[in-house]
């Protein structure tokens, strides 16, 4: 019988977002001041080797889904594996832990082709699916959300918007058959517009594309967020009725329709105007190794303590355990003072 990790509501936890890094290329508004924030040094930031080693203890006590997340991701992965070429990446390892039954990865899509460039040269290993942070298609839009400052050594911001556009990127990962998702956070007054365009990109291609309503989170209290059903009606306005998608089967909260005449998928995460605590399965490993039970307060316990102190195993496993049963039952996102940019993805 399989092991299963449950809170004491009986929810059972197997999904666990990972962020392996908190310093990021971009400045969203919604996720971090102008100025930025203070990164943290290296030696605080748990190793590639302390992570797989959490991850398979909880997989062994029921973890099936991992989705890596930051900051962004790809800044360090990207780093780790052009210093070793050829052996294996964080994603290779995950995939290769017993138990483990799906690897994704969240990015903002700046080094995403360099990711998939490496892949081909090097023999990267790419997980089974992919989300596109892309809050809009049009650059203006863009720059104002993100804050991008163009620098030589990432891919510009005219590059990005036009690939996702053209499908460059996106055809080149369905062709190495990773699962793609494009998530948008609506803001009101700020890409409204977006929403249209983005969701006609899941006309001719097999992806997701997903409306995430804004959480109260950081810097976000400083916008609001347009509902997903607000985000529906346009959509519908444009392109006819949504129809409820059986056919796909998420790790997470989002809820997944058809349209008539796209290959594709629109999905909506609405977090805030219909919370899906009651159902919530995931947990959070912060950079630092801190277990966050619920995005929206501080509880959890420090694994990185415990690790480095020479805790056995055993009792990690013991210690997550005893964790997991006090998860909160409910977001109170009004706690939550820190911004995504420090909680990872």
């Amino acid at each position: 019988m399989r092991s299963e990790l449950r809170d004491s509501f009986g929810r059972v936890l197997n999904y666990l977002r990972v962020s392996v890094t908190d310093r990021c290329n971009l400045r969203c508004i919604y996720c971090m001041p102008p100025e930025g924030v203070e990164w943290k040094s290296h030696d605080s930031i748990l190793s590639f080797e302390e992570i797989i080693r959490l991850v398979k203890i909880m997989a062994a006590l029921g973890v099936r889904h991992v989705k890596v997340t930051g900051g962004e991701p790809l800044l360090r992965i990207i780093q780790r594996s052009s210093s070793g070429k050829g052996k294996p990446s964080l994603i290779r390892e995950l995939k290769e832990i017993e138990g483990i039954e799906k690897v994704t990865l969240t990015t903002n899509g700046l080094l995403l082709e360099e990711y998939l460039d490496g892949a081909e040269k090097y023999g990267w290993q790419l997980p089974d699916g992919i989300n596109i942070s892309m809050d809009a298609l049009d650059n203006e839009r863009y720059q104002k959300i993100t804050r991008l400052a163009l620098k030589n050594n990432f891919t510009n911001l005219s590059h990005l918007c036009a690939s996702i556009k053209t499908s460059s990127l996106i055809n080149r990962l369905l062709e190495k058959k990773v699962t793609v998702k494009i998530n948008c956070v609506p803001l009101r007054g700020v890409n409204e517009e977006e929403i249209v365009p983005l969701a006609e990109l899941a006309r001719d291609k097999n992806i997701i594309v997903r409306f995430i309503e804004l959480m109260p989170i950081g810097t976000a209290v400083s916008y609001q967020c347009v509902p997903g059903g607000e985000a529906a009606e346009r959509i519908t306005k444009k392109f006819g009725a949504l129809t409820p998608a059986d056919d796909v089967k998420g790790s997470g909260p989002a809820a997944y329709y058809s349209l008539s005449g796209f290959t594709g998928k629109i999905g909506f995460i609405n977090a805030v105007t219909h919370s899906f605590c009651e159902s919530c399965n995931r947990l959070r490993l912060t950079s630092e190794g801190f277990l966050k039970l619920c995005l929206s307060n501080n509880s959890g316990v420090n694994l990185r303590e415990l690790l480095r102190g020479g805790a056995s195993d055993a009792e990690l496993s013991n210690v997550i355990t005893e964790a997991a049963v006090k998860k909160p039952r409910s977001n109170n996102f009004s706690e939550q003072s820190e911004g995504m940019s420090k909680i990872g993805g």
